[in-house]
């Protein structure tokens, strides 16, 4: 049990200084997710390499790629909602984007912080913004505001077509040439990036550096979805303002730039969970993470974060809902076929 106790308490501890103030627990929950990421995006490629060369039987696919089509995920889960049955086109998809919706509204957008690789590394780019510049910069307010709109005008206009799509056009998009070998063009977009997708990544790599969370705060329609449904989470951040003493450190360190030190409860869908306002107070129980009445340790979010990816993770491959039913031959055949007409983006008035 001592043993047990200091681990837990070296787990538990804060790490970083200053602006770089975080929580040891969140760096392992972030690299472990990170890890796992990459092996899966390394099976991937083995995977279409094998595809493309049409070398059956091929190596496993690995469901967790699906994780990167949120869209597929969101019409899998309209889908599944009117038909009564999960799509086997791209399971997985939809299974992550209810695992991590369930998520949002148990801990707020506990996705954004402890387990999206985008976000770990847009952190690890704002650090070395403030190395090479000494800071990183904030954009005038009047700037600011309306940049923070496009996620979720980004956001209405996905969800507009998905649930205002007939359910004939919605089965049609799921079944289509090019919905079965989404996974595949988007694995190959990222191997063979054109010109523009590089300028583009360029762009949001240099804009990361500049601005904390620049792709976070202003572009990504999924946090807007999980910040969205985070507005029914009893989870918040508590400031005691009897025992704070108003050093505004937290509002510093805080990367969705809240006013932390000015509220006693912080219910903002900006709020990612991420607890390293907590970790720069230097006042013991000035602030805290409660579900309800009840304080939550840092331990306890970070296992609360992994038990309920795996558990949505493990009940989905027991209840058979994980793996796609397309078959090896399928996906040569499909590859082949991949750059011809039909396989385009199908029309979102299901046609």
């Amino acid at each position: 049990m001592t043993v047990f106790r200091h681990v837990l308490q070296w787990i538990s501890a804060p790490m970083g200084r200053r602006l770089d103030r975080t929580w040891r627990s969140r760096r392992l929950v972030q690299t472990g997710f990170l890890v796992t990421c990459l092996f899966i995006g390394w099976q991937f490629v083995r995977f279409i390499q094998a595809v493309e060369a049409g070398a059956t039987p091929l190596p496993v696919r690995p469901p967790g790629v699906e994780g990167f089509l949120p869209i597929s995920g969101l019409m899998g889960l309209r889908d599944w909602w009117l038909q009564g049955s999960l799509n086997t086109i791209h399971p997985a998809a939809t299974i992550l984007i209810l695992i991590f919706l369930v998520m949002a509204i148990v801990l707020r957008k506990a996705f954004c912080s402890w387990i999206c690789p985008v976000g770990l590394i847009s952190e690890k780019l704002a650090w070395l913004g403030r190395k090479l510049y000494g800071r990183n910069f904030r954009m005038w307010r009047w700037v600011d505001f309306p940049l923070r709109g496009l996620k979720w005008l980004l956001l209405g206009f996905f969800a507009w077509h998905i649930f205002t799509m007939p359910e004939s056009g919605l089965r049609a998009f799921i079944e289509s040439p090019y919905n079965r070998v989404s996974d595949i063009k988007m694995g190959l977009f990222f191997v063979e990036i054109g010109r523009v997708g590089l300028v583009v990544l360029i762009l949001l790599v240099a804009g990361s550096t500049f601005v904390n969370g620049f792709w976070c705060r202003y572009l990504c329609p999924y946090g807007a979805l999980l910040g969205f449904f985070s507005r029914f989470s009893p989870t918040r951040v508590q400031r005691d303002p009897v025992s704070c003493i108003d050093c505004s450190k937290c509002d510093a360190i805080c990367m969705a730039r809240l006013p932390v030190s000015q509220s006693t409860n912080v219910w903002s869908v900006e709020c990612t969970g991420c607890m390293d306002c907590v970790a720069a107070c230097p006042v013991d129980d000035a602030l805290g993470v409660k579900t309800g009445r009840r304080k939550i340790p840092v331990w306890g979010f970070a296992a609360a974060v992994v038990l309920l990816f795996l558990g949505g993770y493990v009940g989905a491959r027991i209840a058979g809902l994980w793996e796609n039913q397309i078959s090896d031959a399928e996906y040569v055949y499909r590859v082949e076929e991949m750059h011809s007409v039909d396989y385009g983006h199908p029309g979102m008035d299901g046609r």
